[in-house]
């Protein structure tokens, strides 16, 4: 397995277990709609959250949210939307991003809700 497949496995189990601190409770993980798939399906206070993972050993180039471009924001849109209608789903939705900066236990963990609205 290539390493930064697994640094993005280990960003996912942060930033899952820092959602559940937060309150929220996972309904799903790595869900599947084709090719596309979603990180983490969460439900927070009646609200479903749709959160993209995005985690880098270091900033030195670009933040890690900064890779969630327009191309990948549309793709998310598509697969939550199959999701809603896969579980009649009847809640407002919104999307966030867990940006992940670092490894080990000194990581910066940046929580961005309500990144971005379906149009």
């Amino acid at each position: 397995m290539a390493a930064h497949n697994d640094l993005g496995r280990w960003g996912e189990e942060k930033a899952a277990g820092y959602l559940e601190r937060k309150g929220c409770r996972i309904l799903q993980r790595n869900w599947k709609y084709g090719r596309r798939d979603l990180d983490i399906v969460a439900e927070d206070n009646g609200t479903l959250v749709i959160v993209e993972v995005k985690t880098r050993r270091n900033n030195l180039f670009t933040e890690p949210e900064e890779a969630v471009d327009r191309q990948k924001i549309r793709s998310l849109q598509i697969a939550a939307n199959a999701f809603v209608k896969t579980y009649r789903i009847n809640a407002p939705v919104r999307f966030d991003i867990v940006s992940i900066t670092g490894t080990g236990d000194d990581c910066a963990i940046r929580h961005i809700e309500d990144a971005f609205t379906i149009y």
